[in-house]
Parts: structure tokens; C-alpha cells; sequence
């Protein structure tokens, strides 16, 4: 009886007392089933039973974007901090602090450079995991940044986009970066070089209203959130029922609103043959020379 009491009973304790990793797991948000987070990452957030493209952090776009997961992460310029002194129930350099370290990024946008399909290009990604990836005085600056070295490099700009809209800690100045980012666009179209935009779920609010959809290209993932103000909002407007699927990526494609609607996995040859076709430069084909009249015959 002692051996079972002091040997086999601790051993089945340890057993039943073994902590399970909090991030072992995780739930889809469409259909609910519990998928293995680590054979979740290996399908690139994207449910294996119904398909639903889950959020995705922007190193982790990044490396699904560029070929083989090789870029050059660019240093980027950094704005004034608070320039409002705003405060809610937090101040704002606080939330700043909590978001740089929850997320181990400075800000909402990173950029680098790298080849999609063996072309180079330049690739922006909003960080939704930084303050709901929204838009202030700092975002403005690396979008600038992004579109000046892709003129520099002559490639093409990539924007995924993931965000809640302006930042409204920042006041005017994040409503300031509307006309800003639309002016680095300008520039793109100036020197000639394809500007390609990615939407993600979500992309709302002053991103939306600027540079989210001037594109060359409007790529749109499977059933993302896209608009400027939120469907409740709207429908307690309007006092109407909206339409099934309302602001989702595919009723946009369906209303001219996208050019496609692209799974993740597909995205990076998606973006290689775009890149491919809005970069090729036009054959040079000389004139053939002009043809010499026949003789005439001399009349018998």
C-alpha cells in the first residue's frame, strides 16, 4: 500500500496538475473549432475546416510576402511623441509604451524591400497589433519613406492594410496624414511605378478615404471587413437593413469596388504576375525598312 501511496499517487498528481500553454490552442473565429496554433501558423492563419483568413501580424506578412521570407527591413523616420499632450483615461505616451510592448514594434507601419517572384519591390504592412494598426503623425512619415524608396529603387509599392482608421489621440494631425499619404501616391504615379494595395480584414475609417483606395490594383482577402464607417453604424443611419455581406471583400468585388478578391496562400504569385505585367518594359521593335518597288517589266 506505501508504494502506491508514495510513488504511483504523486505520479498521477503530476500528471493531472501539468499546465497546458495558454497559446497551445486556438479558436476559429467562423466556425468555432479548436485548431493547434502551431499547424494554424503553418496554413498562414487561414482555417483548415471553413476557410476564414484569421488575423495575421505584419512580420508574419512580411516573410509570406517576399520570396523565400528574405527582406531588408528599412530604418524608419519617427514623428513627435503626443504633440497634442492628449490624455483619455490614459495618457497617450502610455499607450504608446503598452503598445510597443505588447506587440515589440514602434509603430504601425513597417516597411521593406526584398523580391516577390523575383522582381523587386518595396512592401508596406499595417500592424492591426499596434493600436488597431491606426494612422497618426509617425505613419504618415514611413509612408512617405516607403513610397520615396521605391522611386529611389524604381520598383513597386505593396500596402497590406489593416486598420481601424485615423488615430484619434492625434487629432487633426492623423486626419492631416489623409492628403499626405495621397500626395506619396502622386508621386508613384509621377515617376511612373505600379502602387498595388492589399486590403485586409479590417480596413476602415481615414485609410480607407486615402491611399487604401487609389491603388493600380485593388486586391481584396477572402471575406475582409472594408469600409469607411462600421455596418451598424451605417444601418442605424440609414434605419434599413443592409444587404447580406455588406462591406465584405466579395460584395465589393461584386460592385466594382475591387479588382479581386485573392486567398493568402495565393497572394504572393498573385502579386509576382501583377508586379511582372505592370513592370515589363515594351519590347524595342525597330521598323522594318521600307520595301523597294518592284522593277517594271519592259513591255514586249
Amino acid at each position: 500500500m506505501s508504494w502506491i501511496t508514495e510513488y504511483v499517487r504523486p505520479k498521477i498528481r503530476g500528471l493531472l496538475r501539468r499546465e497546458v500553454p495558454d497559446n497551445l490552442w486556438t479558436t476559429c473565429e467562423s466556425c468555432s473549432q479548436m485548431l493547434l496554433t502551431k499547424e494554424l501558423h503553418k496554413a498562414l492563419n487561414v482555417c483548415p475546416h471553413c476557410g476564414h483568413h484569421m488575423r495575421a501580424s505584419a512580420t508574419d506578412r512580411l516573410k509570406w510576402t517576399f520570396d523565400n521570407g528574405e527582406f531588408n527591413r528599412i530604418e524608419l523616420p519617427m514623428a513627435p511623441v503626443d504633440p497634442l499632450g492628449f490624455r483619455d483615461q490614459k495618457k497617450y505616451t502610455d499607450r504608446l509604451k503598452d503598445a510597443r510592448a505588447k506587440s515589440h514594434l514602434d509603430e504601425s507601419l513597417l516597411v521593406a524591400h526584398g523580391t516577390i517572384g523575383g522582381h523587386p519591390a518595396v512592401v508596406g504592412v499595417m500592424a492591426f497589433e499596434f493600436m488597431a494598426g491606426t494612422m497618426g503623425a509617425a505613419f504618415g512619415e514611413r509612408f512617405v519613406a516607403a513610397a520615396r524608396l521605391a522611386i529611389l529603387q524604381k520598383s513597386p509599392l505593396v500596402i497590406f492594410t489593416a486598420s481601424g482608421g485615423a488615430r484619434m489621440q492625434e487629432g487633426l494631425i492623423s486626419l492631416m496624414q489623409m492628403p499626405r499619404t495621397t500626395v506619396a501616391v502622386q508621386m508613384l504615379r509621377d515617376a511612373g511605378l505600379p502602387y498595388i494595395v492589399v486590403l485586409t480584414n479590417p480596413t476602415t475609417g481615414g485609410v480607407t478615404a486615402s491611399f487604401a483606395m487609389l491603388g493600380d490594383v485593388q486586391i481584396g482577402e477572402p471575406n475582409a471587413l472594408i469600409g469607411f464607417a462600421g455596418p451598424r453604424v451605417i444601418q442605424d443611419t440609414v434605419r434599413e437593413t443592409l444587404p447580406e455581406g455588406f462591406q465584405r471583400s466579395e460584395y465589393l468585388l461584386d460592385h466594382g469596388m475591387l479588382d479581386m478578391v485573392v486567398a493568402r496562400k495565393a497572394l504572393p504569385q498573385t502579386l509576382a504576375r501583377i508586379i511582372g505585367l505592370l513592370t515589363r518594359a515594351p519590347a524595342d521593335v525597330k521598323a522594318p525598312p521600307p520595301r523597294k518597288p518592284a522593277p517594271a517589266q519592259a513591255a514586249e
